[in-house]
């Protein structure tokens, strides 16, 4: 039997890095061997386990990545992931980016870090979402040149604490959309005398409440018919799982900027 992929979470404190320490310490594939968190975190030099709200894993929260491990998770913050990009760099150590919402420098530096190693870099982990990504795109091609013109339209909603919108997945759902339909302009949000709706826009709608941990509606229409993609996560294990799925896909793969479409066997 191989040994287990030693893993490590970026963010180890936080919603998603809790859950991923919970589930990874409990997967037979991983051994957790780092957890990490900006200096000066409030849990640094805490047992993960404990943060976690599992059995103590003897793994302590530092602010360093450790030089031994096969594979590091990032599910943090902006700030967060720019600093795992630089210490992944400098440990020439695979990486799950799983964080949304990065600066440009971080996405050069993410490039630069897959010329040298295996990266996996995507706005959803999770699997429901990236196969409504593979039905969107299909949609999308089938309705470019729909007799009657067809309106795009975005709804994303989450919980109160997300910083950024609309989110990473809403936009990558537009990404995909616009260049199958060649639309060209954006709306996020409207208000007042709009006038009439542009015949090459996508509209974005972001919605914050309570503890939504994520909920994606892509609407289709057309004059006489409507087609809507809903995909909605009950809770936060699907991108945990999601991320530990890419995580055990780097292993052992060449250098190279991969996507949850061939993590997933979708490409």
């Amino acid at each position: 039997m191989s040994s287990p992929i030693r893993l490590v979470i970026h963010g180890a404190a936080g919603r998603m890095g809790q859950r991923l320490i919970a589930l990874g310490s409990q997967d037979t594939r991983f051994a957790l061997v780092g957890a990490v968190e900006h200096a000066g975190h409030v849990r640094i030099g805490d047992d993960a386990g404990t943060v976690a709200g599992v059995e103590p894993l003897r793994v302590v929260i530092s602010a360093e990545l450790p030089t031994a491990a096969d594979v590091c998770i990032d599910f943090s913050t902006p700030e967060g992931a720019e600093r795992a990009v630089e210490q992944a760099l400098e440990r020439r150590m695979p990486l799950v980016m799983a964080t949304t919402n990065l600066s440009e420098t971080t996405k050069q530096r993410l490039r630069e870090l897959a010329s040298a190693v295996p990266v996996c870099w995507a706005p959803s982990m999770s699997l429901a979402v990236n196969l409504t990504m593979k039905l969107a795109q299909i949609c999308a091609a089938t309705l470019a040149d729909h007799r009657t013109g067809t309106d795009v339209e975005i709804i994303e909603r989450h919980h109160r604490f997300k910083e950024d919108a609309p989110s990473g997945t809403a936009l990558k759902f537009g990404e995909i959309i616009a260049k199958q339909m060649g639309l060209q302009q954006q709306a996020h949000g409207r208000q007042g005398q709009t006038g009439i709706r542009p015949r090459d826009e996508i509209g974005y709608h972001a919605v914050r409440v309570g503890d939504n941990p994520g909920e994606h509606t892509i609407i289709f229409g057309m004059l006489g018919e409507t087609i809507e993609l809903r995909v909605a996560a009950s809770n936060r294990d699907c991108y945990a799982e999601g991320a530990l799925r890419a995580a055990q896909f780097l292993v052992g793969k060449p250098a190279g900027l991969y996507t949850m479409e061939q993590v997933l066997g979708l490409a």
